[in-house]
């Protein structure tokens, strides 16, 4: 059956991307990113319009990826070293420095649906560092948020990501829990 709705973001995970030296792209096993609150992605790219005869002879869109937040209730501390470069010093204290080189990495979630999950992967992410934010208690606590902004852009091959559907084989719903869940492998649909 189809879904009619959507609803409910969870399972979150980054892999870490790794180009090998004949240029082949692998990912490490995935890694949970708890806490998952809320993801908006804008497609990016423009239309071009070529103009003749006093029309417009012919137009394009353009698929440059896609950009937006992701929001969690605190991000892991594995993303902050595996991603973003920061590093743990003797002490064990996390130290983020302006020269620290980031890692590409694919992001992995889903959404429920009222009839199967639907599942996403990114193949090309960057991120940038959240924010640092808090306020005083009041009468209530109001929990307090993180939020990246990630960057997909396309493969050298064109994928930027992956999405089951409602047709979409059972198996590949075993392979994506297997990947994210049970074994180091390549993010499904690569």
């Amino acid at each position: 059956m189809a879904n009619k709705v959507k609803y409910n973001l969870k399972s979150t995970h980054y892999a870490v991307q790794t180009t090998g030296e004949d240029g082949a792209i692998t990912y490490a096993t995935p890694v949970a990113i708890p806490g998952s609150v809320s993801i908006s992605l804008d497609a990016q790219g423009d239309i071009s319009k070529f103009h003749a005869d006093g029309i417009t002879y012919y137009q394009a869109a353009a698929n440059n990826g896609y950009e937006g937040d992701l929001e969690v209730a605190l991000l892991p501390e594995s993303f902050r070293t595996d991603v973003l470069g920061e590093e743990l010093d003797a002490k064990k204290v996390l130290i983020e420095n302006a020269d620290a080189k980031q890692v590409k990495f694919a992001l992995l979630f889903e959404f429920d649906g009222d009839e199967k999950s639907i599942r996403h992967v990114l193949y090309n992410c960057t991120a940038t560092r959240p924010s640092v934010e808090s306020q005083t208690k009041e009468e209530s606590i109001e929990p307090v948020t993180e939020t990246l902004t990630i960057s997909a852009t396309p493969l050298a091959d064109g994928r930027i990501k992956a999405k089951t559907g409602d047709t979409t084989d059972e198996e590949i719903y075993k392979k994506w829990y297997q990947t994210v869940y049970e074994t180091p492998a390549v993010a499904p649909g690569a």
